[in-house]
């Protein structure tokens, strides 16, 4: 049997292996449980499923015999963020407050990947309670990543980007507030996609910032993102064939170049050569305020999830991890004033945004302008300044974030370094299908 796993398989490609005879969706359950035994250094996982998961792709065998095709999810082995209602499994959110908390039902994101057929082979690891962006988890231990795993996955969802990245699940989903699907899916060499503000039903999800929070998929390749995200938005949506050839990239120059380590530069201006080959045209953009996103999106970042853990700070602050519990209290001094200066803030940002449409169709940054850090590593060397890691992470994601604007994250294939570089795509309302057709 070829290995799907070894060959970097793709889940549309092992879908259609699969309705050739080439094997089952048990054997791709058994390699990809088997994948993540070999990858367990990782820690890419706080729950493995297997029971449930080989019980789920023996049924939808018998059914794919019995001719009922589900769609490219059927039977195709994925995993949830620990912050992801799964029914009847632990909803730990990466904490010890959820220690003994059970899933009373699907989250609806994940009730719509069963009813495509989707195998919930575990629950990852992350960044407790999704705030923070190393994965390095005080109950659940740290998350490697999976191209070196001396270096950190990114967060919060980092065990999600990992077991994509290792071939232990073919795709997983992730959340994002400041950049948590986009980071990891940059650091890790895969794909990831942060929805619109609201595209995407978040019933079931523990929440960070409600103002800022969205699920999405992280995948291989641009085309399985679109499998998830097609069986989670739950509504007829026409496949995407944008390319590059006549395609508007707007660019903030000035903003971009500013602060880059020299192979993100260098992988940056690599892509936009190829995009430029391939028919683009790179315009260039000026948004206003931009300096201001990043201090906006931390505000509202830090003090939506004081008030979601108000009362479990007073009564069990002994039970946070010591980086949490310190931000949490942090964001307990933001005042109202401003914290409503932040969200004026945000609204006129996606307003100057949105002005853009008229002259590009996306804007293109680096995700990250820096590539994966070593596990415990604070600080970056930007352009010769030293930077802190948890600032200077959210530096191109809080675009979107900020901007409730959909955005992707794709490995740019350029190879000036054996850690991966992700591109940045940010898209106007409605335009998920586009990014994940570019990326």
């Amino acid at each position: 049997m070829r290995d799907p796993m070894a060959s970097g398989m793709d889940l549309i490609a092992a879908g259609i292996a699969v309705r050739r005879g080439e094997f089952t969706f048990v054997d791709l359950t058994r390699r990809c449980l088997q994948r993540a035994e070999e990858t367990r250094e990782l820690n890419a996982f706080e729950t493995l499923l297997p029971e449930q998961a080989l019980a789920a792709a023996e049924a939808q065998d018998k059914l794919l015999a019995a001719g009922y095709h589900l769609g490219p999810l059927q039977g195709i082995p994925i995993a949830l963020k620990s912050n992801i209602a799964l029914q009847g499994a632990p909803l730990t959110a990466g904490s010890r407050v959820l220690a003994n908390a059970i899933a009373t039902k699907d989250a609806e994101v994940t009730y719509r990947l069963k009813r495509a057929g989707a195998v919930i082979l575990g629950l990852t690891n992350m960044h407790e309670f999704a705030w923070g962006g190393t994965t390095a988890n005080p109950h659940y231990g740290q998350t490697r990543n999976a191209c070196d795993p001396a270096r950190i996955p990114a967060g919060s969802s980092g065990g999600s980007g990992a077991a994509v990245a290792a071939g232990s699940v073919f795709a997983a989903l992730g959340t994002d507030t400041g950049g948590s699907v986009r980071l990891p899916a940059s650091m890790n060499g895969i794909t990831g996609l942060r929805p619109g503000i609201g595209r995407l039903p978040m019933d079931g999800i523990f929440p960070l910032a409600w103002s800022l929070d969205t699920v999405g998929p992280m995948a291989r390749s641009g085309r399985d993102a679109a499998a998830l995200f097609a069986a989670m938005l739950d509504a007829p949506q026409v496949p995407s064939r944008r390319g590059m050839s006549g395609l508007r990239i707007g660019l903030p120059r000035r903003y971009v170049f500013a602060r880059l380590e020299d192979t993100v530069r260098r992988s940056f201006d690599d892509w936009l050569e190829r995009a430029r080959i391939a028919g683009a045209t790179i315009v260039d953009i000026d948004i206003p305020a931009l300096d201001y996103a990043v201090d906006a999106l931390v505000i509202a970042d830090a003090a939506e999830p004081s008030a979601v853990h108000d009362r479990w700070l007073d009564d069990h602050p002994e039970l946070y991890g010591q980086d949490v519990l310190n931000q949490l209290l942090a964001g307990r001094t933001i005042t109202a004033t401003e914290y409503l200066h932040a969200q004026r803030f945000r609204s006129r940002f996606r307003e100057d945004l949105l002005s853009l449409a008229a002259d590009v169709d996306v804007i293109a940054t680096p995700t990250i302008p820096f590539v994966a850090p070593h596990i415990g590593q604070t600080e970056v060397i930007l352009s010769g300044h030293a930077e802190s890691i948890l600032a200077a992470n959210m530096r191109f994601t809080a675009i979107a974030s900020c901007s409730g604007l959909p955005a992707i994250s794709f490995p740019s294939g350029a190879a000036f370094d054996s850690l991966p570089v992700g591109i940045q795509l940010i898209g106007w309302e409605g335009s998920e299908a586009d990014l994940m057709a570019l990326a």
